[in-house]
């Protein structure tokens, strides 16, 4: 179990750091120099901007354009593949990056790479049609955007000292947000004629900006080969054992569960708009842009907030259930709403609470991993939380639309219940407040 027990050098087999200040002596990473935590945040930005905007902005559009009667279905088809991708390549990337011997650190040859190939998969987006190359292309993508996203998401357990951890979180949670709107503002300006720009924009820019970190942050390096690498491993790498981890299990289930909410709303956003609300598909990525403004700007106000007294009073559990039941009742508003107006209040709601979410529990998943040995690969399974949800959504999807007629009423059911359940499920950690 997490324990706030100094650490010493030791505790990341064979790695090299600098000698252990006041403000890092709970972290196994050292000191940073001087901009390191903005870049560390804009890393988020990036990371988001580019998969946020190519699979809720990018690849819905042009699935609608490309064939309107049968985009629902073909989105579902992406979306489950980019899901199993996700699934598979987080935690195995996380483990074979703590593993990783290079005279550059453990994370930074992944950040750079996961970029890279990141952009060849946003290059067979921008150039191609067609469900199988948009299949492929989104693939590769997130493969690459993964691992990068993936070494950003260790480096919050490794590098960012567990007293500011929250307010770092809600930093990011912040730079999220951030991604999301500014991502939906970019489609909503790019012409319609101009396909490739939909994903040539978003990717260029996400990679440039979560990469730049790599210049301000002092990686750690490990010098000593790990244990040789067993196909128990490898099982061992998607599976922590939840009767020995209890609040990890139980943190994970409170993640899943919110995220599913959450993922089955923002994966048919566009559609929701179209079908529920009738708005023509001209006007639709604009309203859409305006949805994801509402939603982050409450996003932001209340992880600002709430990251700070929940480090201030070091409570995480009181917020997480609240936030949990608050986005619950956002959600009612939005299935309920009569207009466009209802409609972006509910989503606000859901973006005030989500932001108190994300800042408090991003800290506290960090606080019930079981060791900071292997810390990519115990995130990689955090990762999962959020990922899986991007498989199932889409598989619900198919029985939740046609029981609801072709609309999205049972859609929005289905998210009330995970919202509700999620907030609950903090309620068992025993390990942290």
């Amino acid at each position: 179990m997490f324990s706030s027990t100094p650490l010493t050098p030791a505790t990341v087999p064979g790695a090299d750091r600098d000698p252990m200040s006041v403000a890092t002596k709970e972290i196994p990473g050292g000191r940073q120099p001087r901009g390191f935590l903005p870049l560390y945040v804009l890393a988020w930005f990036g990371v988001t901007l580019a998969l946020g905007t190519i699979s809720g902005a990018s690849i819905p559009k042009a699935l609608a354009f490309l064939d309107d009667a049968s985009k629902t279905t073909n989105l579902s088809i992406i979306a489950g593949v980019g899901g199993v991708v996700i699934i598979v390549i987080t935690p195995l990337f996380g483990r074979l990056s703590d593993r990783t011997m290079s005279r550059f650190g453990m994370r930074r040859p992944w950040l750079i790479g996961g970029a890279g190939l990141g952009l060849v998969g946003v290059a067979i987006l921008a150039t191609t049609q067609g469900l199988g190359w948009t299949l492929a292309g989104w693939a590769i993508t997130q493969t690459g955007f993964g691992a990068t996203n993936m070494a950003v998401h260790a480096l919050l357990a490794e590098q960012i000292p567990a007293r500011i951890r929250a307010r770092v979180a809600a930093a990011t949670g912040v730079a999220t947000g951030l991604g999301l709107i500014v991502g939906a503002q970019v489609m909503a300006i790019l012409p319609d004629d101009a396909r490739w720009a939909w994903f040539v924009v978003p990717g260029v820019a996400g990679a440039v900006l979560s990469t730049a970190l790599v210049f301000r942050f002092h990686d750690i390096v490990r010098h000593t080969p790990a244990p040789r690498f067993r196909l128990a491993d490898v099982v061992s790498t998607y599976w922590l054992n939840p009767l020995r981890y209890r609040d990890f299990f139980w943190a994970f289930t409170c993640r899943f569960l919110v995220t599913m909410s959450i993922t089955a709303i923002s994966t048919y956003l566009l559609f929701i708009i179209l079908d529920r609300l009738h708005i023509p598909l001209a006007d639709a990525s604009g309203v859409q842009a305006l949805a994801l403004l509402i939603f982050t700007v409450g996003n932001i106000v209340t992880a600002v907030v709430f990251g700070w007294i929940s480090d201030r009073t070091g409570r995480r559990k009181t917020i997480v259930l609240t936030a949990g039941l608050l986005s619950a009742a956002g959600l009612v508003i939005a299935m309920a709403a009569p207009d466009v107006g209802v409609f972006l209040a509910g989503i606000g709601i859901v973006g005030a609470a989500q932001g108190a979410y994300v800042s408090v529990d991003v800290a506290l998943m960090t606080e019930v991993l079981p060791t900071f040995d292997e810390a990519g690969k115990d995130l990689g399974i955090v990762a999962l939380s959020y990922q899986v949800p991007q498989l199932l959504v889409p598989i619900l999807a198919v029985p939740l639309l046609a029981a609801g007629g072709g609309g999205y009423d049972m859609f929005f059911v289905a998210a009330i219940v995970f919202a509700v359940l999620g907030g609950l499920a903090v309620l068992p950690i025993r390990s942290v407040r």
